[in-house]
């Protein structure tokens, strides 16, 4: 039966008859991280050609022993009927033989059932689909160039370096009098007669010229090129050579047409070389000329301009559910409305994907640029009806202003596209000027990235304990390990800077990788040491949860640290439970399986249905700070950190209050049965050199003794 996975990308058909087989290979492929694959298990050739006759297959995997078919017989049949689907044939590792006429048959690739591990079987179905998507592409764009240059108006000829046609257009065919076929071979001079108007001798070899100059050269005035049939026309041409990828020339191709239709061909291409060919708006290198002659009349008339950056929030996910037929109505839809937002005098351009660049002339003070940006932002807000969808896009916009934010077009525009990314930042459907500080972000940000990718090699990272206690004996039973980065240069670098940088880059995943493992060898360093055993926590992001090696590196550091599992605890925020449900809850169960404990991180805060909850293999809720700080300000906040033990406590879950702060948010934790709590009034993050001090004297703090 298939195997369904999240958001599948690849569909993939899997012709096995051995259950165990089908099973190892569902398995390796069940938790790819890029290029996810969605298996449809069939168990012979019959149920197997009449899925591929349905269409929607991405590639097939399959062993040539089936119950109903058997060796080449088996490839040949599934190549029948859908021989532009890729075949990987799988088979046994002494099987050489069979595997080249496999290859030679038609399979796309052949691997040993005895490699089948997640990486080589997923390397070879993703290079293999690759493989068919870029002879695809090829032959797409070869036939695009045909349809191109049979639908414009130049005649098009090509030659060889010999001097012989190689290739004509529709329009060369009807003014030379020859067809493609009979003209492919022959020599240039034989289907490209042309001579002097006035003088009637031949005119110079264009061909040759091209050639030997490297370099465009067009044709002499009064040029008459003779049909095959003897009749005569004037035309205007010119020839450009062909290089190879060493430089050398291997050919050349003459473009000519009519003289009588020159002038109107020449503003044709001059619109569409500064035009986007999809909504005919201005393209990038109009767009800077216009900036350009708008700065030069600011200047004159001491005005000012602006240049907006804009980018469509949720235009991915109408392009990838619907098509790109339909996303490229949508753009045209967007570029009409842009247009209608602006005065004759302004411009709006595309610059590619779902952005857009508007420039506004001629402002008497930048203040006037936001009922522009108003008016835009609800014109796009509105539905788009696109082939009876009717389609919901929002737009996030930048803004910089001349000459504030730059003195010349490249500024301007990369000025607001930072802009825009600092709107999306603070969310979507909003705009934001620019700012000096915007690129002093950007470029701190890059200086922590550059920083981070050393900070593990050159051991600039610790970790630092926070107690976390019993409520009921107020002992130590847990310690929080918590990331410290101190630069050489900056000193101490707050989390808050660098854990986002680290997950923006993926450096998050060696990090983390760090993080754990340094946990596990102080926890094993305490309990060798004598001291109470206790529960080491670590938060796990997202990122670090998707990575295929994830559960390797925990299982790994557990056992090379020798510290028992049930010692520690994973915190996992609600958002990163839900993102893959089905993947998630088979990492948590095989975690859960062998002790580790977990717990969700920041509870309340996220968005997960409480019909989840209960199918995590979870041991513990942490109460978010946000609740337990407003505990004693507002009662409404009492009701829910109240509910939120209550409910813990029926699921049978420890339940943890972060963030305590004060003596009375202590007591009322303490009088409401929480079951743990850290903060800064039970302890702050400390070296581990410190934390042994605690685990001795197994008290974190005084407190009052009314309290437990």
């Amino acid at each position: 039966m298939p195997v369904h996975m999240s958001h599948p990308e690849n569909n993939v058909l899997l012709i096995e008859n051995d259950p165990g087989d089908a099973a190892l290979i569902q398995r390796a492929l069940k938790n790819v991280r890029v290029g996810a694959f969605h298996i449809e298990w069939v168990t012979n050739l019959s149920d197997a050609l009449t899925r591929l006759s349905k269409g929607g297959l991405d590639a097939v995997l399959t062993d040539l022993s089936l119950p109903d078919s058997k060796g080449m017989k088996t490839l040949d049949s599934l190549l029948t009927v859908a021989f532009r689907v890729p075949i990987l044939v799988l088979g046994g590792l002494d099987e050489e033989e069979i595997a080249c006429q496999s290859i030679q048959h038609g399979a796309q690739d052949y691997l040993p059932k005895s490699h089948l591990d997640s990486y080589a079987l997923s390397r070879s179905l993703r290079n293999m689909i690759d493989r068919k998507a870029a002879e695809d592409a090829l032959f797409t764009e070869k036939e695009r160039a045909q349809v191109t240059l049979d639908s414009i108006e130049d005649a098009v000829l090509c030659t060889n370096s010999s001097g012989h046609v190689t290739y004509l257009n529709t329009v060369a065919e009807r003014m030379t009098g020859w067809s493609r076929e009979e003209a492919s071979g022959r020599p240039l001079a034989d289907v490209f007669r042309i001579i002097d108007r006035i003088t009637r001798e031949s005119s110079l070899n264009l061909l040759d010229m091209a050639i030997s100059q490297s370099n465009p050269v067009g044709s002499t005035a009064n040029c008459i090129l003779i049909r095959r049939d003897g009749q005569e026309s004037a035309i205007e041409d010119s020839s450009s050579p062909i290089h190879d990828p060493d430089g050398h020339s291997v050919g050349a191709v003459i473009v000519f047409h009519a003289a009588s239709t020159a002038r109107s061909m020449s503003l044709q291409m001059a619109h569409s070389a500064q035009h986007d060919f999809l909504t005919g708006l201005p393209n990038r290198l109009l767009l800077n000329d216009r900036i350009n002659q708008a700065i030069a009349l600011a200047q004159r008339y001491m005005k000012t301009l602006a240049v907006l950056f804009l980018d469509l929030d949720g235009f991915k996910h109408v392009n990838d559910s619907l098509g790109h037929a339909v996303g490229d109505k949508l753009l045209q839809s967007v570029a009409i409305r842009l247009v209608d937002c602006i005065r004759s005098s302004d411009t709006v351009s595309r610059q590619g994907g779902d952005e857009f660049v508007v420039l506004l002339c001629g402002l008497a003070q930048s203040e006037d640029v936001i009922s522009t940006v108003n008016r835009i932002l609800m014109s796009l807000v509105a539905p788009h009806s696109v082939d009876y969808h009717d389609l919901h896009v929002t737009t996030s916009i930048g803004v910089s202003i001349y000459p504030d934010d730059g003195l010349n077009a490249e500024t301007l525009i990369k000025n607001a596209d930072t802009a825009m990314y600092q709107a999306k930042e603070n969310g979507c459907h909003g705009y934001r000027f620019f700012t000096a500080a915007m690129n002093v972000r950007a470029v701190e940000r890059q200086s922590i990235e550059e920083s981070l990718r050393h900070a593990l090699e050159r051991q600039e990272f610790m970790l630092h304990y926070q107690p976390i206690i019993n409520l009921s004996t107020g002992k130590i039973t847990g310690a929080e390990g918590l990331l410290r980065w101190t630069h050489p240069i900056r000193g101490a670098v707050s989390p808050a800077d660098f854990i986002p940088v680290a997950e923006d880059c993926g450096l998050i995943v060696p990090i983390g990788n760090w993080v754990l493992r340094e946990a596990c060898t102080q926890g094993r360093a305490w309990l060798d040491g004598g001291l109470p055993p206790i529960t080491m926590s670590v938060n796990i992001s997202a990122i670090e949860l998707r990575d295929e090696q994830f559960l390797r590196g925990i299982f790994a550091a557990l056992k090379d640290t020798g510290l028992n599992p049930r010692f520690i605890e994973l915190e996992l925020t609600e958002s990163v439970l839900m993102n893959n449900v089905e993947s998630t809850q088979s990492i948590l169960k095989a975690l859960r399986e062998t002790g580790v404990r977990l717990a969700i991180d920041d509870f309340g805060t996220g968005y997960s249905s409480l019909s989840y909850l209960s199918k995590f293999p979870i041991n513990a809720l942490k109460i978010d700070q946000s609740f337990v700080r407003q505990i004693n300000i507002t009662p409404e906040e009492k009701t829910i950190v109240g509910a939120i033990i209550s409910m813990g406590r029926s699921l049978n879950l420890r339940v943890i209050a972060e963030g305590v702060e004060t003596l009375e948010e202590l007591a009322f934790l303490h009088s409401h049965h929480c079951d743990e709590a850290q903060g800064y009034y039970i302890g702050r993050p400390i070296t581990a050199a410190q934390f042994s001090k605690l685990l001795e004297t197994e008290i974190p703090l005084f407190f009052e003794s009314s309290v437990f």
